[in-house]
């Protein structure tokens, strides 16, 4: 039960780190399969090439993703993740397989959690947990693919709560029981994830039954310490923090060396459990990982030196042989305790704003208030949101450290036009 399960979890991350198992993709790449193997049986006459599309394999090869479990469980891992990255319809679109995301995320889970449930017997004292994996989809809320048309979106925020939601409804019938918001690269994408998941728990089971731990695991893409979508990693916390996180940690994109400074300020202002999991390394010429086990164990140890740490995992090119190398290192350090409750008002843009004693003053821009602004008022009345923009930009350029948005008027509808 989600209660017992975050008992658990709270109890197993103050005594010691927690592992989380590697890459999915790497292990699968190992088997060197081809269309037929991807397609199965059930899929032998389906229109659109199905090579490449690992979450499938829970369908037509679930055997090999069991084994894939089994072999990170048996390495050390606490959590497994189920093999379910890119498992929403707007990812499964380019496979033409929409139809079959909800089957195929409860499939997911369900295979995850027999190897949990097999190892778990075998290994009583160290119960054995399931994470359902949701990635970042392949389509952002925050930029336009288009560089012509920067207001463009591929896709709308209607449409990505509703993906979400479908596969975490397939996720919690399998039987999930942590959901893991994974690989971060936009946070609105994120915040969709966040959204759906409370219109699943709040809505849709009517807040009658109780929602497993969340997990959130965003990415830097580069040394600027940005997501793509431009946020701090201090932006980015304060963004999710809403959604009350058990654990929030950085994967993906870097290699340990290059993650630690973004770990240490996640690590400084995060009030719930801090992990990570990063790749073997940088990739090579040839998109390859070269860090093997005990390379990564030597750019990893200073995350456990520092008190970085609450649970340590691999991504891209790691493998049981790295999962188990850090399991053993992890096991030599104390577990990180979480920051202080922040009791100063925290807001987010593209870095966090933080409300300090030391701070006497605050430049407040009031023009973007309907009820403040005749001007504003006017170009949100007439949907011109682009003119309504340069206000904003105006205020910011002015001084003013933080904005006040309303949309409150009889007239208008104020969740649609904010």
């Amino acid at each position: 039960k989600p209660g017992k399960v975050k008992d658990y979890l709270h109890a197993l991350f103050e005594r010691r780190i927690a592992v989380l198992d590697g890459a999915m993709g790497t292990m699968i790449q190992g088997y060197k399969l081809e269309e037929a193997d991807f397609r199965g049986d059930r899929f032998k006459e389906h229109t659109a090439s199905l090579k490449g599309n690992n979450d499938l394999l829970v369908m037509t090869q679930p055997q090999i993703i069991t084994e894939i479990h089994e072999k990170y469980f048996r390495a050390g891992a606490d959590i497994c993740e189920t093999n379910t990255f890119n498992g929403t319809s707007i990812a499964q679109a380019d496979y033409e397989m929409e139809s079959i995301v909800y089957e195929l995320n409860k499939q997911a889970a369900l295979v995850c959690r027999a190897a949990a449930v097999k190892m778990t017997k075998e290994q009583p004292h160290k119960p054995r947990l399931v994470a359902g994996a949701i990635g970042p989809t392949n389509k952002t809320l925050s930029m336009s693919p288009d560089v012509e048309d920067p207001a463009f979106r591929a896709v709308t925020w209607e449409e990505v709560v509703k993906a979400y939601k479908e596969q975490i409804r397939g996720l919690y019938d399998g039987g999930v029981d942590i959901f893991m918001v994974e690989t971060v690269f936009d946070t609105l994408n994120c915040k969709a994830a966040c959204w759906a998941l409370d219109e699943f728990f709040e809505d849709d089971m009517k807040g009658k039954v109780e929602r497993p731990p969340l997990i959130i695991s965003g990415t830097i893409t580069d040394k600027s310490g940005r997501t793509f979508s431009g946020q701090t990693i201090e932006g980015f916390y304060t963004s999710v923090q809403h959604a009350k996180p058990f654990c929030i940690g950085l994967n993906c994109a870097l290699g340990a060396r290059d993650m630690r400074p973004h770990l240490l300020a996640l690590s400084n202002i995060a009030e719930c459990y801090v992990h990570a999991y990063p790749n073997a390394g940088l990739p090579n010429a040839m998109g390859g990982y070269d860090e093997d086990p005990p390379a990564m164990v030597e750019s990893c140890t200073d995350f456990f030196e520092s008190g970085f740490m609450n649970m340590i995992g691999g991504c891209c090119g790691t493998s049981p042989g790295h999962i188990a190398a850090l399991a053993g290192l992890a096991a030599k350090y104390e577990p990180r305790k979480p920051q202080p409750l922040c009791t100063n008002m925290r807001l987010s843009g593209l870095e966090m704003y933080e409300k300090t004693d030391n701070i006497p003053f605050v430049n407040l821009g009031e023009r973007c208030n309907i009820a403040g602004s005749r001007k504003f008022k006017r170009l949100i009345m007439n949907k011109n949101y682009e003119e309504a923009l340069q206000v904003a930009l105006d205020q910011v350029e002015n001084g003013a450290q933080v904005l006040d948005i309303n949309m409150d008027d009889g007239l208008l509808d104020g969740v649609a036009a904010m």
